[in-house]
């Protein structure tokens, strides 16, 4: 009896810090419940790259997960769709365009150094290009496609004559040797610049670089998808050993998103491959809103219907299974949360699904009590046995069901993911709520003598003898 107690004890504190977990930690939603946007990369060949292989898409798949994983983006969904095309999915983001240009631009970084006798004419292109961008803003809003369209030819006309008054260091000074970026503030200002640091080579090539450059007048252009962003100077005082330390800012009037998606991009690398966002869906969080009432109904249907079966079928065992039941979806419930699952449409279905194997783990083990019974055992002797009898079934078939599950997680991708998960967590917890809770509440049942009776755990002892019932009942 004091191990049923403590076993009790521990069910109250599991239910009391589940509870708490339920109130405290909200269950993260995926993107068919919580609504977001779901984006298709297309991966493009180059003339070096003819045709795109498994390893050209796998390539752009690694670098997307990491710039989508700067994004902070809650349980993404990415994915290779065919043989050329990459599935985004991004729950919760309301702002596509952002994740477009995050996702979709190559973000091919480098410094390069100015060309000698070239100052004025960096400064004549640079003012050029300044006129020419605050043109297109303006005919952006008046509509004329065909006049954005020319003076979108000037503008990269213009920047590709920018781009060859500066040449590349040797060897190249660029994306590969960065290991961190983000964007930071600058003081006294609304604008934000990028502060990049690189590793040991990367350090030892700036430093070079602006060694050579100091007050010299000339440039460090860096570009970023052969476009020069910013052209810092380098000031006398470096010439003798450039700027050490291996970091560097680039400036260039970036707002605080700007700064954060280039932080981004240049932590998640450049992409092997051109890529093309060939479509771009929202998932209103109208869909999701009903989605979830629809599953919160069901599952609520079915659990009822399953409390009242099994106590109008196995009346008192069947009540406690009910309770078993109840503490078996908080817990399993508290679980989601606490792990960070993110549930979705599948995951839920999952839930149900596992809902039903707790309750033939509790029917497996009460018709196992009852063929004691009717065998002429005594209650004690009976439950035990039940209990006994038919964990082995129980394991088995628990067992096999997370073998599958594991399969799925493993084979599977997205949304199966998240059915595979739910359904085994579900499955470990109900092993748990079938051995522990409804073995504990069972035997503190029969401690108490006006629950003893034999009708209470098994109303039809058809062709049991009276010495039978009498030795049952004790």
């Amino acid at each position: 009896m004091q191990k049923q107690r403590s076993l009790l004890a521990l069910i109250v504190v599991l239910l009391i810090a589940a509870i708490t977990v339920i109130f405290t930690i909200p269950i993260p939603l995926g993107l068919d419940l919580r609504g977001g946007s779901q984006i298709t990369i297309l991966v493009k060949p180059t003339a070096e790259i003819k045709q795109i292989t498994e390893r050209e898409l796998n390539g752009v798949k690694s670098v997307v997960e990491g710039r989508v994983n700067g994004l902070g983006v809650s349980e993404p969904v990415i994915q290779t769709v065919g043989t050329d095309k990459i599935l985004v999915q991004l729950p919760g983001v309301n702002d596509p365009e952002q994740a477009e240009r995050v996702l979709g631009g190559t973000a091919q970084l480098e410094f390069r150094k100015q060309k000698q006798g070239t100052e004025t004419q960096l400064l004549a292109f640079q003012a050029s290009r300044l006129e020419l961008q605050a043109k297109q803003a303006e005919l952006k809003k008046s509509n004329d496609k065909a006049a954005v369209n020319k003076n979108l030819e000037d503008l990269q006309k213009n920047n590709q004559a920018i781009a060859e008054l500066f040449e590349s260091t040797n060897p190249p000074l660029d994306g590969q040797h960065l290991e961190d970026a983000y964007g930071e503030p600058t003081q006294g200002s609304s604008n934000w610049n990028v502060a990049i640091r690189f590793d040991q080579k990367g350090g030892e090539l700036f430093a070079e670089l602006t060694k050579n450059l100091a007050g010299t007048g000339r440039s460090i252009g860096i570009f970023l998808d052969n476009e020069l962003i910013s052209a810092p100077n380098v000031g006398i005082e470096f010439a003798s050993t450039g700027i050490t330390g291996g970091s560097a800012v680039i400036t260039g009037r970036f707002t605080a998103q700007q700064a954060n998606d280039l932080g981004v991009q240049l932590r998640g690398g450049a992409l092997p491959v051109p890529v093309e966002i060939a479509e771009i869906r929202t998932v209103g969080a109208t869909l999701g809103k009903d989605s979830i009432n629809s599953s919160i109904y069901a599952g609520l249907g079915g659990l009822i219907l399953v409390l009242i079966f099994m106590v109008v079928y196995y009346r008192l065992p069947g009540l406690i299974a009910d309770i078993s039941l109840i503490i078996y979806a908080i817990l399993t419930w508290a679980s989601f949360a606490l792990l960070g699952i993110t549930l979705t449409l599948p995951g839920i279905a999952g839930f149900i699904l596992s809902i039903g194997m707790a309750v033939d783990a509790n029917v497996l083990i009460f018709e196992r009590t009852r063929e004691e019974l009717q065998a002429g055992k005594s209650l004690y002797r009976s439950v035990e046995s039940g209990f006994y009898r038919a964990f082995s079934s129980i394991l088995d078939g628990n067992l096999t069901t997370v073998i599958a599950c594991a399969a799925l997680f493993w084979l599977g991708a997205g949304l199966v993911k998240g059915f595979a998960l739910t359904l085994a967590l579900g499955v470990a917890v109900s092993m748990f709520s079938a051995i522990t809770c409804s073995r504990t509440f069972m035997f503190l049942a029969i401690s108490i003598p006006s629950l003893r009776k034999p009708e209470l755990f098994c109303p039809n002892l058809a062709g049991t003898s009276a010495s039978n019932k009498t030795e049952v009942a004790q």
